[in-house]
């Protein structure tokens, strides 16, 4: 998949010029700070837990019509039915465009369904909504990747990996594109 350099260029620009501006929307944000903290500390024993804790505040909506819309999405994905799933993230991110999850589970869609240029604009999307939503930041990160842009992939993925330190494959790939930026073999 091909996006031109400058487009490329603008969306993680506006990524990064984002985060800081932008607060996380969550039922209880004292709760979700706690367990921000606690998924931070490196000696960490029991991320999982805490990891699966933060799922589930970002995974509720507030509306069991719209929790009903991402759940049929993500039943749709599971059986990599993308464009199901992407038309049922679509009428979650209309009727509850707020909710940083649905755009970040359209995102995960669009590039399950190749369409890599779409699935950026939901995660700009998700991060505006929700900045420390480290699933969102390791997917830009893998794309970017992936279209060769090791020095914003790199960006992307310490970004995710300041958040949540223990997330599979994050400081793997913080090193190996840390090496290939700085010029360095593996």
């Amino acid at each position: 998949m091909k996006i031109s350099a400058h487009i490329l260029n603008t969306v993680v620009a506006a990524f990064f010029l984002a985060m800081p501006l932008s607060a996380p929307a969550a039922a209880d944000e004292v709760e979700l700070n706690k367990l921000f903290d606690s998924l931070a500390q490196p000696e960490q024993d029991n991320w999982e837990s805490i990891e699966r804790a933060i799922w589930r505040e970002w995974s509720d909506s507030g509306s069991k019509a719209m929790n009903l819309l991402l759940n049929r999405g993500r039943r749709a994905m599971s059986n990599r039915n993308f464009s199901e799933a992407i038309d049922h993230f679509t009428a979650l991110t209309d009727h509850a465009p707020e909710f940083a999850e649905g755009w970040n589970m359209r995102a995960t869609a669009y590039f399950g369904a190749g369409q890599y240029g779409l699935s950026i604009a939901d995660i700009q999307r998700t991060l505006v909504l929700n900045p420390r939503h480290f699933g969102a930041m390791q997917g830009l990160g893998r794309m970017l990747e992936e279209m060769d842009d090791a020095k914003n992939a790199l960006t992307a993925y310490e970004a995710a990996y300041a958040i949540h330190p223990h997330r599979p494959g994050l400081k793997e790939a913080v090193e190996r594109l840390g090496q290939q930026v700085s010029g360095q073999d593996l």
